[in-house]
């Protein structure tokens, strides 16, 4: 026989309503009654008809995570966090539903098309929320296309959180939220370019992220500003080089700098990722780090203090970034004064930067 939400409501000695309130997580229950209700739903296995009540309600209890790829430690960690805060308030009892809802995870691959098609089926699934995690692509039509599926998903009650990503400005809502966790990209490659030269370096090599993407113009744009105050702006063109977010990149790009400048003493990398590639080119051409030529990356992955010797880099919050995420999409953390909030970008300078040869 199905057991109903009739049944719940009598085994706990309760309204169907308050069974409802529990399960739905909309509305303020006192703990034991709470307690009481998740036991009986329990000890009947009670499943919620999700379709029927997403019908019912504004949203279902899907949230969705858009990252570019979710092998790539950058989104992987800012993914886990903000499913830690969805999952579940505080202290809920393993494989209980009382307000939970169920984050899927959707790789874009860096696709805008893909990214398009993954707002319009949760927008189809009714999402009470939307996380999109990492930079933007810089193109005004898929801006203008993204703005208007988020607009109707803000329509449609679900809650939009960007993480990592420039605020987007999202037409009304009823009521809905749009809130920015806008990472602190540009100071943090000024800082680290800042430090290069404090250091004496003077031929500082630029490996960059593709030039279509935000994250790739804010932080060369802070390099840029760094070098420019130094009066070392003209060589950044020539010094620079573009690609994708990965170690190959870092790899190419660097033995591409090098046949461009052979006397380069530094080498700054989109991020640790492409440092690390950056470091292998150069220990093949034989150049010693950081005697010979110093390596900086971004990001602060759990692997760059491992590295041989320990990347010098830019730590971005990544986990308690995601996590914000995760709360302001579920409507337990208020939404930040004007729906921005900078996330700083901290300077740890280790092994992998020194003074130039003199």
């Amino acid at each position: 026989m199905t057991v109903t939400l009739a049944d719940v409501a009598a085994r706990a000695q309760v309204s169907p309503a308050t069974v409802s309130r529990v399960l739905n997580g909309n509305y303020p229950v006192a703990a034991a009654t709470r307690e009481r209700v998740l036991r009986a739903v329990d000890d009947l296995d009670y499943v919620l008809n999700g379709p029927a009540s997403a019908l019912a309600a504004a949203t279902s209890d899907l949230v969705g995570i858009l990252v570019n790829d979710i092998a790539d430690p950058f989104f992987g960690i800012m993914a886990g966090a903000a499913q830690s805060q969805i999952g579940g308030p505080e202290g809920a009892g393993a494989g209980r539903a009382g307000g939970e809802k169920l984050a899927i995870v959707c790789n874009t691959g860096g696709s805008p098309e893909r990214e398009l098609t993954y707002l319009t089926l949760l927008q189809r699934q009714r999402a009470a929320a939307v996380i999109l995690t990492g930079g933007a692509l810089e193109d005004p039509d898929h801006s203008t296309a993204v703005a208007a599926k988020l607009a109707k998903l803000a329509d449609g009650g679900a809650r939009v959180v960007l993480c990592g990503r420039p605020p987007l400005a999202v037409p009304g809502g009823g009521g809905s939220v749009a809130a920015a966790l806008a990472f602190d990209n540009r100071g943090g490659a000024r800082r680290l370019t800042e430090h290069l030269l404090a250091l004496g370096h003077r031929r500082i090599g630029y490996v960059a992220g593709p030039v279509e993407r935000t994250t790739t113009r804010h932080r060369l744009e802070g390099h840029r500003d760094a070098m420019d105050a130094a009066g070392l702006g003209g060589t950044v063109d020539r010094l620079t080089v573009h690609g994708p977010y990965d170690r190959q990149s870092g790899y190419d790009a660097t033995l591409e700098l090098l046949r461009r400048d052979p006397e380069l003493t530094a080498v700054v990398a989109a991020n640790d990722t492409v440092a690390l590639g950056a470091c292998a080119a150069l220990r093949e051409r034989g150049r010693s780090i950081p005697d010979d030529v110093s390596v900086a990356g971004f990001d602060d992955l759990p692997f760059s203090a491992d590295a041989m010797p320990a990347l010098t880099t830019v730590r971005l919050p990544l986990y308690e970034a995601g996590a914000r995420a995760g709360r302001l999409a579920m409507g337990r953390e208020a939404v930040p004064p004007g729906g921005i909030a900078s996330v700083p970008a901290e300077l740890m300078v280790r092994g992998s930067t020194g003074a130039p040869r003199v």
